[in-house]
């Protein structure tokens, strides 16, 4: 499984009580109700767990957990490709 992915699913279901079955890919951050508090939350701990600048501004509930994990895969790949790696 993809390790992003996982720690997404780990995150939700553990630290904001998602019921596991609720979780998939095609899921909206709405579909599992995380209010607005809860996204930023989210994507603070995914910023903070990742080190990557997550933008919590983006987040939104009509994005899935696919689209979610999908930022975080791009976001490492252009902060550790470039200037973060210049640390």
């Amino acid at each position: 499984m993809d390790p992003v992915y996982e720690h997404l699913v780990t995150t939700l279901t553990t630290k904001f009580e998602v019921p596991p079955d609720r979780v998939s890919p095609q899921a909206t951050l709405g579909d599992l109700e995380l209010d607005s508090l809860a996204l930023v939350e989210l994507y603070v701990t995914l910023q903070d767990h990742w080190r990557i600048p997550l933008d919590d501004s983006t987040a939104k509930p009509e994005l899935t957990l696919h689209q979610v994990t999908q930022a975080v895969k791009n976001l490492q790949d252009e902060y550790h490709d470039g200037h973060g790696s210049e640390q």
